[in-house]
């Protein structure tokens, strides 16, 4: 691990009490930082994006879901609990065949503003 250069040291006696302070008042508790972080790591894994990029465009089964990306049922179901439990999609049943759909507006603005970073 690289040492930090002189510029870079933080010299203790020098700390800015506002500036903390301020930072400090605004910043949200452990939980909800701790429920951010699990919220990106969702985001983590390429099979749920692609899953997540199916369903902007239609509301669909496993199977189709499944046939779509050449994986397994299984493969699609596990990774749609994740999604659930998440909160990015949700689900109706018709009949027997149960479709699953973006949960709300906010997945898809995640996603545009991820890819509006990644392109720049």
């Amino acid at each position: 691990m690289a040492e930090l250069s002189d510029s870079e040291r933080c010299e203790y006696m020098h700390v800015h009490e506002e500036i903390v302070n301020q930072v400090n008042e605004n910043m949200p508790d452990e939980e909800i930082l701790y429920d951010l972080a699990e919220l990106f790591k969702i985001f983590g894994d390429s099979t749920r994006i692609r899953i997540l990029y199916a369903l902007f465009e239609s509301e669909m089964c496993v199977c189709d879901i499944a046939q779509l990306l050449g994986m397994t049922q299984s493969a699609i179901s596990h990774q749609l609990r994740s999604l659930k439990q998440s909160k990015l999609v949700k689900y109706r049943r018709e009949g027997k065949t149960v479709f699953y759909s973006l949960a709300d507006s906010h997945v898809r603005t995640i996603f545009d503003q991820g890819m509006e970073h990644v392109m720049e």
